[in-house]
């Protein structure tokens, strides 16, 4: 990781939140309540920056610096509004298409999909706050570049994101093993946003209530599941043959 991604002390945080730069993720030592801290943690909620409260050990294996209890990472990129993106789709005449990703944690699966999602033309990828890999100069450079030009949203909740998006005419579809239907039985020609989880445990329980179809990759071999971005990309090309080739 970059030395230029970490930013440590209170002040300078503070700073960098104020100074409009986007941040991907700060670390508050667990205990510290001092007035200057709970400047921070306001300036921090006012902003919609993610932190949490974490053991003085933690803090101190990522710098060695005087972090005064503080450390964060810069995002290497510039976040993008949903919305936004979505009316630019539907006021260009296209048709919308998103990807979801729930808790992806791996830096290096989670640039393999942004290049495919860029590849592929997708208007955005969509992430939670918590718990999917930073966005640092690793992910962009595992993307090969392609976060640099595909739009990334970062939403509070993706269960209300998916609720959105189906308010804004698209709709939601689980890729997960769980599922009955193949992939290749659902109309992906219309506006669609495919749901992708965790190799640990899939997409959660609760998301997969809220989406509006369930489908599986159909496999052949003795071996239950891909590896997440290349189901990611399987999905994704069969939602462009659809539209692009019906």
């Amino acid at each position: 990781m970059e030395k230029t991604e970490l930013i440590y002390g209170t002040r300078a945080v503070i700073e960098a939140v104020r100074a409009g730069r986007q941040i991907e993720k700060i670390f508050l030592q667990a205990g510290l309540n001092n007035d200057l801290m709970k400047e921070l943690v306001g300036t921090l909620k006012e902003n919609d920056v993610p932190f949490s409260w974490v053991p003085i050990e933690k803090i101190s294996r990522l710098t060695s610096k005087n972090h005064q209890g503080v450390v964060g990472f810069l995002s290497a990129i510039q976040y993008a509004s949903l919305q936004s993106l979505i009316d630019k789709a539907y006021a260009e005449g296209r048709i919308p298409f998103f990807l979801l990703l729930d808790r992806i944690t791996d830096v290096r699966n989670f640039g393999a999909v942004a290049r495919t999602c860029e590849c592929a033309g997708l208007d955005a990828l969509v992430i939670e706050e918590k718990g999917n890999a930073p966005i640092t100069s690793d992910a962009v450079k595992t993307s090969a570049g392609a976060l640099h030009h595909l739009p990334v949203c970062r939403v509070k909740s993706l269960k209300q994101t998916i609720k959105d998006l189906q308010e804004n005419g698209i709709q939601v579809v689980a890729c997960t093993e769980k599922a009955e239907k193949p992939l290749y039985q659902v109309d992906l020609s219309i506006p669609t946003a495919l749901l992708l989880g965790s190799e640990e445990d899939g997409i959660a329980p609760a998301l997969l209530k809220e989406v509006d179809s369930l489908v599986r990759i159909p496999m052949k071999g003795k071996i239950e599941s891909l590896n997440v971005s290349v189901a990611a990309a399987v999905a994704i090309y069969e939602v462009v043959r659809q539209k692009d080739f019906k």
